[in-house]
């Protein structure tokens, strides 16, 4: 599919006419209106209603006009940012990370270090799926992938059975917690509840619904629990619990103020809690002179605040 393609539908709607859209575009109409019955070969499904005056989109079309933006975004943000790389040479450093990491351990651990260190840094905060950080990095799309670690993410066991080195560069508490009310938690992980319990978790694109459930999983008489709500990202599951909708387990980090001002409560025993490790993983053969040296401070930091 040509990309040309898109602009030329999005001309089409906006301007509801052949002629006037292939002006737009600065083609005949002939070859505008070829292009289009192109586009609609490519997806095998009419866009365009050719039958109404102005034109109008299909049911299928009007599905595809909301999907071509995306795509038209996303075309013009990875052009944007490879000619921004591109411009500023093979030295930068291509971060991956989610952005609950990046608010929290990336801003803590690393960013002072790439400060100190003079070192460019194209960061990635993205909402990508956990095997998708594992085919950035596989496929070099980023340098290095700063992400949770536990046993039962298997999403990410590729990363240890591959060519990759990785750095543990510090721990994170997996907690239970909910809103805080003015009695006290406004759900808790009593087993007495008559009620199932609302629980906000994690969608499937998320490595951090595996230790949910593998949480769960080891408390046989636990209470029933009812997911009343799956979000991708921690920040979503962390703003539906300070709305009061459910309890949700939430890296510590990303809700230590939270806890610390009264306004979240842990609701569970150490039973329920479980350690997250922050790695960072790279290619062991990415021979980027600024990775490696980057790499060796965070080792150095890692040691340090282990020992």
């Amino acid at each position: 599919m040509d990309i040309a393609w898109l602009r030329d539908f999005e001309a089409l709607v906006a301007q509801k006419n052949f002629s006037r859209a292939a002006e737009e575009r600065n083609v005949s109409q002939p070859a505008f209106s070829r292009r289009i019955r192109s586009l609609e070969e490519e997806f095998g499904v009419k866009l365009i209603n050719r039958q109404t005056l102005p034109l109008s989109l299909t049911p299928a079309g009007e599905v595809f006009l909301a999907q071509s933006r995306i795509m038209l975004r996303t075309y013009e943000e990875t052009l944007e940012r490879c000619q921004i790389i591109d411009a500023a040479g093979e030295n930068v450093i291509r971060f991956a990370t989610s952005q609950s990491l990046y608010m929290t351990h990336f801003k803590t651990h690393i960013a002072p270090l790439v400060e100190r260190g003079g070192l460019e840094i194209d960061l990635n905060s993205t909402g990508w799926a956990a095997d998708q950080f594992v085919s950035a990095l596989q496929q070099r799309y980023c340098d290095v992938i700063l992400t949770y670690w536990h046993p039962s993410m298997d999403a990410l066991a590729p990363l240890g059975l591959g060519n990759c080195d990785f750095i543990t560069l510090t721990e994170d508490s997996f907690l239970p917690v909910s809103k805080n009310g003015a009695n006290g938690p406004l759900h808790t992980l009593k087993s007495d509840n008559k009620k199932p319990i609302s629980l906000l978790s994690y969608g499937t694109v998320s490595a951090l619904r595996s230790v949910v459930e593998y949480a769960l999983r080891q408390q046989i008489d636990g209470p029933k629990m009812l997911v009343v709500n799956q979000s991708a990202l921690a920040i979503s599951v962390k703003a539906m619990i300070m709305e009061g909708f459910g309890l949700g387990w939430l890296p510590q980090e990303l809700c230590k103020t939270e806890l610390a001002d009264g306004r979240m409560k842990v609701v569970g025993g150490k039973e329920y809690a479980h350690h997250l490790e922050i790695r960072l993983y790279r290619d062991k053969e990415n021979t980027k002179p600024t990775l490696n040296r980057l790499w060796r401070d965070m080792q150095a930091l890692s040691h340090k605040s282990t020992d």
